[in-house]
């Protein structure tokens, strides 16, 4: 599988500690993801919904501190408050919706605050998630 070889791969398997529960292997970190109780999980790590909330919302942070840094903008904390949900679209089925909460502090204009927040829309996880994704999916030689 060819890959930007700037990331290392991210390994995902099951680890024995539960029904749901799964060890996250990326490069040199372990994460547990799990399932909440409610839907048959143990709750002992996030699911993977959060994960990806997670990402954006990393990036999200981490673009705008970059773009703070260079252009030298009096940015002085970056907070991102995520949440997902399926919502009607009117008879078209359920759409996955994201919200976004980008709370910038620091003593910025208006103009700053509409230009990192446009920024933020610029994020290479926003963007990924934003366009056409294509997942080749193939199993395992033996």
């Amino acid at each position: 599988m060819s890959q930007n070889n700037r990331h290392p791969p991210v390994v995902v398997s099951e680890n024995g500690q539960g029904r749901y529960q799964q060890s996250v292997r990326i490069g040199h970190h372990t994460l547990v993801a799990d399932e909440p109780v409610a839907v048959g999980g143990a709750d002992a790590g996030p699911a993977p919904f959060d994960y990806l909330l997670a990402a954006l919302g990393a990036c999200t942070s981490m673009t705008l501190r970059m773009y703070a840094e260079m252009k030298k903008l009096p940015l002085t904390g970056i907070s991102v408050e995520l949440a997902h949900e399926k919502i009607d679209t009117g008879g078209r089925g359920k759409q996955d919706r994201i919200a976004r909460i980008i709370t910038l502090e620091g003593d910025l204009t208006p103009e700053q605050r509409t230009r990192l927040l446009e920024i933020a829309n610029k994020c290479p996880v926003h963007r990924t998630l934003s366009s056409d994704i294509r997942i080749d999916s193939m199993l395992a030689g033996h």
